[in-house]
């Protein structure tokens, strides 16, 4: 089997869980299949660098001793805002060598300033989509997925997505059935798909100012499965429909209607990945009714099926039930 190197870039103020996140998946892949990976870090100088959170990290190497890796890996941090032009530099003529560039979080901005992501799709930090769209132009941002793939690169969202993709990564390489090992070792007991939001239903909207409408939204959470037409939501609200419509979109930032599918997709995957019920029953307790209606709503968000969902992504243990 051949050996798999990965090489995470090191530099003051770089977020700690965006290298360590990563490095203890392939770390444990490398235990579960001996010699699947080696890892090294580096920096420019090969001096220790401070993460953000003031814990020094020291490297193997410096960059310019570092091997054409396999898998470049940039992580982000403080240390993106003004980065070194030296290590711009060295991005822009070594990063080509690796099979794969990787980014974690904010990383997509060094990646953007050696122009790696000119005309390819990235994602990042939700709070830096904008930014990354602004100062990069040429860059097909996507500010919902929580990691995005485009040929040789993957971009991910923030600090912990960089541990989903890596996870993908390592069941591109060796397989689902390693992936899931690692994942149940890092106590993580689902692998997010890559299209899947960076925010649930209840962080994606805003929280109305108003307690009616506040209510309302609390109740659509614990009541995936009622009745939520807009008349129904407005007579629990004692507003007319069309001002509780119009005061909803004002105040969450969605129309109801919108928010409902959000709420009722998100209870459908909790249920899919933490119980056995079968499809007709989540399709029935999380309101839509029938097993159809549910798999054309998670064809369209998530492009998978129900069934397909809960085959790749339920947690360890959990047995299958027939739809």
């Amino acid at each position: 089997m051949e050996q798999r190197d990965v090489l995470v870039v090191l530099f003051d103020g770089v977020q700690a869980l965006d290298v360590t996140g990563p490095v203890e998946v392939f770390h444990g892949a490398a235990l579960g299949v001996p010699g699947a990976y080696r890892i090294r870090t580096a920096s420019l100088d090969g001096a220790p660098v401070r993460t953000t959170s003031g814990l020094t990290l020291v490297p193997d190497l410096t960059l310019a001793a570092a091997e054409a890796p396999d898998t470049l890996l940039v992580p982000g941090g403080e240390g993106t805002r003004a980065p070194d032009p030296r290590l711009v530099e060295w991005l822009r003529d070594h990063a080509h060598r690796a099979r794969r560039k990787v980014s974690v979080c904010s990383g997509a901005l060094l990646l953007a300033e050696a122009g790696l992501l000119d005309g390819r799709r990235a994602t990042t930090h939700w709070m830096l989509c904008e930014t990354l769209a602004e100062r990069f132009p040429a860059v097909r941002v996507e500010p919902e997925p929580i990691y995005v793939r485009d040929g040789d690169l993957a971009t991910s969202a923030g600090v912990t997505a960089g541990i989903d993709l890596a996870l993908a990564l390592v069941e591109e390489d060796h397989g689902r059935d390693l992936a899931l090992t690692v994942a149940r070792h890092l106590v993580v007991f689902l692998r997010r798909p890559g299209n899947q939001n960076q925010f649930s239903a209840q962080l994606a909207a805003q929280t109305a100012q108003r307690r009616p409408l506040r209510d309302v939204q609390q109740w659509i959470t614990e009541n995936p499965a009622a009745d939520l037409s807009v008349d129904a939501l407005a007579d629990r609200a004692g507003l007319s429909p069309r001002h509780f419509a119009r005061a909803f979109r004002h105040e969450v930032g969605m129309t109801p209607g919108r928010y409902v599918d959000r709420v009722r997709l998100e209870a459908a995957r909790r249920c899919l990945e933490d119980t056995v019920d079968g499809i007709q029953q989540v399709s029935r307790r999380c309101g839509y009714g029938t097993p159809e209606a549910m798999r054309r709503a998670f064809l369209k968000v998530l492009g998978a099926s129900p069934a397909e969902y809960r085959r790749r992504f339920r947690p360890a243990g959990a047995a299958p039930q027939p739809a």
